[in-house]
């Protein structure tokens, strides 16, 4: 957990965040929970909020947070990292 930013550590603590995001031409508020998503015999952490997210929007996220987010069918993560990453979180 140390390559966490502090940001994404505080949003794994409190297990929810609410970011402005632009969703249908118009910002929104929306809360997103932090879901344990299985992978084998391990678990990664993410992001999550059921709704349609565009792509851009999703990544802005990941690379705001720190952290992998999804939306509907899309997942992101941010720059440079993947999956691997945050396994057992």
């Amino acid at each position: 957990m140390d390559a966490l930013t502090v940001t994404a550590k505080k949003i794994l603590a409190e297990g929810r965040v609410r970011i402005q995001v632009k969703r249908a031409g118009m910002l929104q508020q929306i809360t997103f929970v932090v879901k344990r998503v299985s992978t084998g015999g391990t678990h990664f952490v993410e992001l999550y909020f059921a709704r349609m997210i565009d792509s851009k929007e999703l990544e802005r996220v990941a690379n705001e947070t720190g952290l992998p987010v999804e939306a509907e069918t899309m997942r992101a993560f941010p720059c440079g990292k993947g999956a691997k990453d945050f396994l057992g979180l």
